[in-house]
């Protein structure tokens, strides 16, 4: 049987995270510096909401939902496939908060980053010196190696769970629905009105940054 897994606005999130990713990677080798600019601005907003969606969202987007303590990471490594809840697995929740916490990391980078010309620069560049910017931005492309790493894990850990735990990740991620066993709660849906104050926040917050981050 079936039973929803993934809601609407997480799904959405995931594939539009994955598409601006490889952009900016695209626009970063190609010297598209202006596209590559707003395509961080727009993983910026896309981050901001997960942030907000993590606490008001639905039962399995919550970070109060998945992300757990030793123990339970210990007891999933030892019995994978005796997981039997919906949602992160307790490695899933890891791999998760890497991705989010390096990709935060990457897009805060360059805010405050400049080119070698000094023709492109972060929006908040203005707050530090040149020569901080310049090194914001070598640390900004280094990091990126990070992600990289990262993102070949969870690639490698999808194809794990196919081919060795017989568990399908990508189709739920899809459609929104996956196989369950009896007994097993399903996702509890969050709200609508929920998700559209969320998106409203990420943009309005990504709006002042742009704007320089004024105070009043």
């Amino acid at each position: 049987m079936k039973v929803p897994v993934w809601d609407l606005p997480t799904r959405l999130f995931h594939w539009l995270l994955v598409a601006l990713v490889g952009f900016s990677w695209w626009s970063a080798e190609n010297e598209e510096f202006d596209l590559h600019i707003w395509s961080g601005l727009a993983i910026m907003s896309l981050l901001i909401f997960r942030l907000l969606w993590g606490v008001f969202g639905s039962s399995t987007a919550r970070f109060a939902g998945f992300v757990r303590g030793p123990r339970a990471i210990l007891a999933y490594v030892k019995d994978m496939k005796g997981w039997r809840p919906i949602g992160h697995s307790p490695l899933g929740a890891l791999s998760v908060l890497a991705l989010l916490g390096a990709l935060l990391a990457q897009v805060g980078l360059g805010l405050f980053a400049i080119d070698d010309d000094g023709l492109y620069e972060g929006p908040l560049a203005y707050l530090v010196s040149i020569d901080a910017a310049e090194e914001i931005a070598d640390l900004h492309d280094d990091l990126f190696e990070v992600i990289k790493i990262l993102v070949g894990l969870h690639i490698a850990a999808i194809l794990f769970y196919r081919l060795v735990l017989g568990k399908r990740l990508v189709g739920p991620m899809i459609t929104g629905k996956g196989p369950v066993e009896a007994g097993v709660e399903p996702m509890r849906a969050g709200r609508w009105g929920a998700a559209i104050l969320c998106l409203f926040a990420a943009i309005a917050i990504t709006r002042w940054i742009i704007a320089g981050a004024p105070l009043p």
